[in-house]
């Protein structure tokens, strides 16, 4: 299988240039379906689909019993009418998720056994309505704790004060499994290149797939700026979570002008100016990052843009986050990553993915089937 720009070949777009190294996703809004640019941007250069909030729980299931399938279901059919595979996101959160969810029958707080029934029945009901066209899921998101000092690994949710610990994580994955056993599930986080989180994520899954918590990868929503997370740090975080999973995705990717970072934004902050020297960083940060990308391709499956344009990145159009602008044109970034020369350390990552890929295990089968984008 040749390289992608080996040859000299200008690929059409980025999926067609990274056909040898990973799949490249986008996340969507239906307004995003609506707009015949967006549309064809989405067509030629993603072979992956995320729902930005449509398949949140808040958003197909605002109140216990009462679901709302109308903008997951128009996704889903977007993505099998134009043979692109969907990434489900997400299952388990603390944000954007129904207070029912917590609440007890008396009005007080829900018992773990109210909560781990409802939970069970959410998980079931999307993941096997989706189970023909979603590939993987982000099972549980952010459930680490940003704090570096902290001894307990776990931010404080609901989810874990009803649990009264970790339970909730392990038992979502449980669920997950039992509702669709092909799919690949991942525990998704911000921040997970950072040192002091990196290593609370690393001995949190370590210890669970340990004890048979069936966890398959590890989602790095990749919320940057053009100053950190350094790119050693990324590259050191992709190698540690690779002792542990077959499977890193990069979930959640822009690049910001100003220094927050991953679940910060601040909706009162002030314009960022495009000066040449953050032009400069923001190319370096991008194409820096994807050279590391392409060098570990052997345990990244994707990697996916969090929107389509400046326009609607939920960072903000000022922050200049993604490869398109706000009039949803390229930016000379977008070439610099699509048109690459890759390295001999780049070729042999990559084909070190295919043969990975080719020498599955056989019960992996049914999961590799559904990665099979190649459109």
């Amino acid at each position: 299988m040749a390289i992608a720009m080996a040859a000299g070949v200008q690929a059409q777009g980025l999926k067609d240039a990274y056909k040898d190294y990973f799949s490249v996703g986008v996340a969507v809004n239906m307004r995003n379906l609506g707009n015949d640019k967006h549309v064809d941007i989405i067509k030629k250069n993603y072979n992956s689909i995320t729902a930005e909030n449509d398949f949140k729980p808040q958003s197909v299931q605002p109140s216990e019993g009462q679901w709302n399938f109308r903008n997951a279901d128009a996704i889903a059919n977007f993505c099998r009418e134009n043979g692109i595979k969907l990434r489900g996101h997400c299952l388990a959160w603390h944000s954007q998720v129904g207070q029912w969810m917590f609440q007890g029958a008396n009005g007080g707080q829900a018992t773990k056994e109210e909560l781990y029934a409802r939970m069970k029945t959410h998980i079931t009901t999307v993941m096997q309505r989706y189970k023909d066209i979603i590939y993987c899921w982000d099972v549980v998101n952010e459930a680490v704790t940003d704090d570096a000092d902290a001894t307990d690994p776990l931010r404080r949710s609901q989810w874990k004060q009803i649990a009264g610990g970790d339970e909730f994580i392990r038992k979502a994955f449980e669920f997950a499994h039992e509702a669709d056993p092909d799919a690949l599930l991942f525990y998704n986080d911000y921040n997970a290149a950072v040192p002091a989180k990196r290593d609370k994520i690393y001995n949190m899954v370590k210890e669970m797939k340990a004890a048979g918590v069936p966890i398959d990868g590890i989602g790095m929503q990749g919320h940057f700026n053009v100053y950190e997370p350094s790119l050693e740090d990324i590259e050191a975080a992709i190698v540690k979570y690779s002792e542990i999973v077959d499977h890193i995705q990069f979930t959640e990717l822009d690049i910001r002008l100003n220094r927050e970072m991953g679940g910060q934004l601040n909706m009162n902050r002030q314009g960022e100016e495009l000066t040449p020297e953050k032009k400069q960083m923001f190319d370096d940060k991008y194409t820096g990052f994807f050279e590391i990308l392409r060098r570990h391709a052997d345990v990244i499956d994707v990697v996916t843009f969090w929107n389509v344009t400046d326009a609607d990145s939920w960072v903000g159009v000022s922050n200049y986050p993604l490869l398109f602008d706000r009039d949803a044109n390229p930016k000379d970034t977008y070439y610099k990553i699509r048109d690459f020369k890759p390295t001999k350390v780049e070729k042999k990552a990559a084909k070190k993915s295919i043969k990975k890929a080719a020498n599955r295990a056989p019960d992996a089968k049914a999961a590799l089937a559904k990665m099979n984008f190649g459109k």
